[in-house]
């Protein structure tokens, strides 16, 4: 977790209460885990990515949702280190075939710096991406292998 402080809390140091601009006056706690999330949706708005997470994230990720009362798994595929001032994030990608895989997580890396440090004013200090599978086109999502025996 972290806590932000206004600049104008900190000069205004030793000033009476009503001399501090309002919004400057308190700290403002954010969680990791917001940091996370909203990493995680920027991430899935560009175009070319499938999903997040590796196999196994996936796969126990889909399992997860299907269970009534968990979350969409919308921090699936993402760490983040949360500090004082800054934050670093790990996403594991699978990005769509056909695309340039570099150009899409360079699309990434730009959206999740730009949604986090507008949405926390936390600096975005590297976006560490690893592509862990390409979606094919005729790759059938979560479906069952028809038994040998009926």
């Amino acid at each position: 977790m972290t806590e932000t402080t206004g600049t104008a809390a900190r000069a205004g140091e030793g000033k009476r209460g009503g001399e501090t601009e309002p919004g400057a006056r308190g700290r403002t706690t954010i969680a990791d885990d917001v940091v996370a999330k909203i990493a995680g949706m920027a991430a899935r708005e560009v175009p070319g990515v499938h999903a997040l997470g590796g196999g196994l994230a996936r796969t126990m990720g889909a399992v997860s949702e299907r269970v009534p009362g968990r979350g969409r798994g919308v921090t699936r595929g993402v760490k983040v280190e949360v500090g004082e001032r800054q934050s670093a994030v790990d996403l594991d990608l699978v990005v769509e075939y056909g695309l340039a895989i570099t150009d899409v997580a360079a699309d990434v890396r730009e959206n999740v710096i730009t949604s986090i440090e507008r949405m926390t004013g936390l600096e975005v200090v590297e976006v560490n991406i690893a592509v862990d599978d390409v979606h094919l086109p005729d790759d059938e999502e979560e479906q069952p292998a028809a038994g040998r025996v009926q």
